[in-house]
């Protein structure tokens, strides 16, 4: 039995094996599909891709013993359900070169989301607040790290474009995993100390009015009543961490 290839594009086609050859176990599975994947690009195709079942822990298996990287889920491709895509490209590093091999590690590891917040306070025990465009409670400054950032780095870019402010982001003060939500996946939300300003560092912000509505220092009671409760939490765990006399460096939703 051997792993069969199909035409999808030019120089594109799709690898696909039986129940019967997958039946057989891994070891004999992964030998036909590497066979099928040699003779693919040998006969001058530039990407080979297969589709597998998310419920099939043994076709991802062998699809990931085989050399093909994991590439994302296509949604509602055959018959309605989903696929995890799986590709090899003619010009990939060979898998049993070291950078090759932590590539095709790096494709189906999991990932996990990073979002940098700034605590940024005024007297009085006052924390900056930004009113969203995109939801209707209120939130620390920050955003989402991106691919390759620091945390660090971030967060000062997220202040600056955001309030058009330039404050270097000081040390972290808490670390909050947040767990899935309302259509987002969970993430790890990490918050640096921005110092304590006057108050008309506020007379300084120009906002980014695609994201930002308002913003202005505000009592804990105050946070309390415009954030989310996991926000409002994670903004007063952040508020104690700051102080002389720092408690849990790390939450989950806000709580210790």
């Amino acid at each position: 039995m051997s792993a069969e290839l199909t035409p999808v594009s030019p120089g594109v086609v799709r690898l696909s094996w039986s129940a019967e050859l997958q039946a057989q176990g891994l070891g004999p599975s992964v030998e036909a599909v590497r066979v099928a994947l040699v003779d693919g690009f040998t006969s001058g195709n530039h990407r080979i891709e297969t589709h597998v079942d998310p419920e099939d822990e043994d076709a991802q298996r062998i699809a990931t013993f085989s050399g093909l990287m994991r590439e994302g889920v296509a949604r509602s491709v055959v018959d309605g359900a989903d696929r995890i895509v799986y590709a090899r490209l003619a010009d990939d590093t060979p898998v049993d070169d070291p950078a090759g091999f932590r590539r095709l590690l790096n494709s189906f590891l999991p990932r996990k989301r990073a979002i940098s917040q700034m605590l940024i306070r005024a007297s009085g025990d006052r924390v900056l607040l930004c009113q969203l465009t995109y939801k209707k409670d209120w939130d620390l400054p920050g955003g989402v790290v991106e691919v390759g950032e620091s945390p660090m780095l971030a967060v000062g870019r997220e202040v600056e474009e955001e309030l058009a402010l330039t404050i270097p982001p000081g040390r972290l003060v808490l670390t909050d995993w947040l767990p899935a939500w309302g259509g987002w996946d969970d993430a790890v939300c990490l918050v640096f100390d921005g110092g304590v300003h006057e108050d008309t560092i506020v007379e300084q912000i120009v906002r980014q009015k695609r994201e930002i509505r308002s913003a202005k220092f505000c009592t804990i009671e105050e946070v309390h009543e415009l954030c989310a409760d996991f926000t409002a939490r994670r903004v007063v765990s952040a508020m104690i961490n700051v102080s002389d006399s720092p408690g849990a460096p790390y939450t989950e939703s806000g709580r210790s």
